[in-house]
């Protein structure tokens, strides 16, 4: 019984070892998450859900009540400013 449920969980291991994983580079993306756009432009997280706030931010995507921002959209805007 032991050995049969030793070798279950081996076998079940072994199965997500050899499932292939694909993950998109953040330039890739066409939408990022609130951290992924913070990596990507070296903008901290409080700051980038603050301009997310703003009722005409042109970046915002929601997603129920998830927030995420429009990668585009945020470099255009990125693009323009000289502080935020």
């Amino acid at each position: 019984m032991i050995l049969s449920l030793i070798f279950c969980v081996l076998e079940k291991k072994e199965e997500k070892m050899n499932q292939k994983t694909y993950e998109v580079p953040i330039w890739e993306k066409i939408n990022l998450t609130v951290k992924e756009a913070a990596e990507f432009s070296n903008i901290g997280i409080n700051k980038i859900d603050r301009l997310l706030q703003y009722p005409d931010c042109p970046f915002v995507l929601y997603v129920g009540r998830k927030k995420l921002v429009k990668r585009k959209k945020f470099e255009e805007f990125l693009a323009e400013q000289t502080d935020i």
